[in-house]
């Protein structure tokens, strides 16, 4: 929109814009901004959808790929405090590891 005021400001009298490239160009740009406000919805939505397919691990066994190889625990408690859920996972020997993602996740019980 910056741009197209910009055009209009600066714009020779004596070469007017034609209107009609002036209405392609707003269409343009109408769509440009809707295209992105899409954008940001999609995204919202994607973590929206992250958020609630982690809740569905609390209480699951699942296998995580860790620094020293795949560990095998029960998922106990969930953070959505951040961009992406995180999980807390408890293993057999009763160890906790927190913060982990979901895409360390390699299988779910």
């Amino acid at each position: 929109m910056k741009i197209l005021l910009t055009q209009l400001t600066y714009q020779d009298p004596m070469k007017p814009m034609d209107n009609q490239q002036f209405m392609a160009q707003m269409a343009q740009f109408t769509s440009l901004e809707q295209t992105q406000q899409l954008n940001n919805k999609i995204t919202t939505l994607i973590g929206n959808q992250a958020a609630l397919q982690s809740v569905g691990l609390i209480g699951r066994t699942v296998d995580v790929n860790a620094t020293g190889g795949t560990l095998t625990g029960t998922v106990v408690a969930l953070s959505l405090s951040g961009e992406s859920p995180l999980i807390t996972l408890r293993t057999s020997a009763g160890a906790t590891l927190q913060d982990i993602s979901l895409s360390q996740i390699l299988a779910v019980r």
